[in-house]
């Protein structure tokens, strides 16, 4: 994510953790010592944290290997961890359990890729914090930082190459709809009353945490919260297991099929629409930031035609209200892309502005979606 008039081809570098990857190196391998039946003390080396992801979590990566009962063992795994406080973090919550329990829930039920699990601890004496560890999984994502509709693998493929990935995200996001109960397989995101309520309360006290109570209300942002409010769906259907994040920059592929489906953080109860909405405004972030530079991007990829004609198809079902869905994405996002500015002014990576709309990065499609101007195919 960059700010509006950054040069979007050059990649930003952008504060995540001050964690020391020497100590960390130490104290996983002391931890793993732990957790495998080793011959002698496991080796934690190559600990990295990637270049390309988001700042909603700490991610390291690292190898490690010993050897049980004289066989060597080991291999390439990844760490999740939340935030520091001093990162000063996107979300105000970050449940590392509920996250690796959505995850095992998913690769029960399903055959969606999710990364394969190893060990989640709680103890947050470890680390400095809680953590899970799952094993890396090899393959390429389109990246947002510099976006995918500038330059990459996505940007070089064919129509008909991006069109599979289109259909394959797709496929991903019906499967997860497709598991039954999700209220009773995954309690710890169910709760009392409407589920769409809740999400939309959620992301009201998210706002007020982020930005509002702090003295940096967004206008822009609470006109979308009255918007909605007055064109509420009659019926939202039937509530699902909403991935939250969806989308291909959150899918690790081995040329155009997906092999790790990743970030967890933003999973919950809800309808179909949460997740489909998602999807299609967040390339269109992207697309349209192309478009300001002149750029032609991709307008062939993640089409809302293409989008609701594949969900169809693999469901059954045909998306509703996508129109009020789609204002919601937005307006989600613009709580991300707020917070994020303002935690880049903290760092130093950025400016403040007095126009508060201006925190929102896609403020031109948020007042087109409020005018009723927006267009999509």
């Amino acid at each position: 994510m960059t700010s509006a008039d950054a040069d979007p081809n050059q990649r930003r570098e952008l504060t995540t953790t001050e964690r020391d990857l020497d100590v960390l190196a130490t104290d996983l391998a002391q931890w793993l010592a732990t957790k495998v039946d080793a011959d002698a003390p496991p080796k934690v080396t190559s600990i990295t944290r990637p270049t390309a992801g988001g700042m909603s979590s700490t991610t390291l990566l690292f190898d490690a290997e010993w050897s049980e009962r004289g066989e060597a063992a080991g291999g390439a795994f990844v760490a999740r961890l939340p935030p520091e406080d001093s990162s000063f973090p996107v979300f105000e919550k970050y449940d590392l359990e509920t996250q690796f329990a959505v995850m095992a829930g998913v690769a029960e039920a399903t055959d969606v890729p999710v990364p394969p699990l190893c060990w989640l601890e709680t103890d947050a004496s470890v680390l400095g914090s809680p953590f899970f560890v799952m094993r890396r999984v090899n393959g390429r994502v389109p990246e947002d930082n510099p976006p995918y509709v500038f330059l990459g693998w996505l940007f070089d493929a064919t129509p008909e190459e991006r069109l599979r990935v289109t259909r394959n995200t797709v496929e991903v996001i019906a499967k997860l709809h497709a598991i039954e109960n999700p209220e009773q397989r995954f309690p710890a995101l169910a709760g009392a009353g409407d589920a769409l309520r809740r999400h939309v309360d959620a992301q009201k006290a998210w706002y007020d945490w982020a930005l509002a109570r702090d003295g940096f209300r967004i206008p822009i942002l609470e006109r979308a919260f009255d918007w909605l409010e007055e064109h509420w769906p009659a019926d939202p259907g039937p509530d699902v297991l909403s991935w939250g994040d969806a989308r291909p920059g959150n899918i690790m592929f081995d040329g155009f099929e997906p092999v790790a489906v990743l970030d967890w953080e933003m999973a919950a109860i809800g309808p179909r629409e949460l997740d489909v909405a998602w999807t299609l405004l967040i390339h269109r972030f992207f697309q349209d930031i192309a478009t300001r530079f002149d750029q032609p991007g991709l307008p062939d990829y993640m089409r809302r035609s293409d989008v609701e004609r594949f969900y169809e198809e693999f469901t059954g079902y045909r998306v509703r209200d996508l129109d009020w869905y789609l204002m919601y994405a937005a307006l989600r996002h613009g709580i991300v892309m707020g917070r994020i500015k303002r935690r880049m002014i903290h760092f130093g990576e950025d400016t403040d502005t007095a126009d508060r709309d201006d925190y929102v990065m896609h403020r031109p499609l948020l007042e087109a979606l409020l005018d009723g101007t927006y267009t999509w195919d």
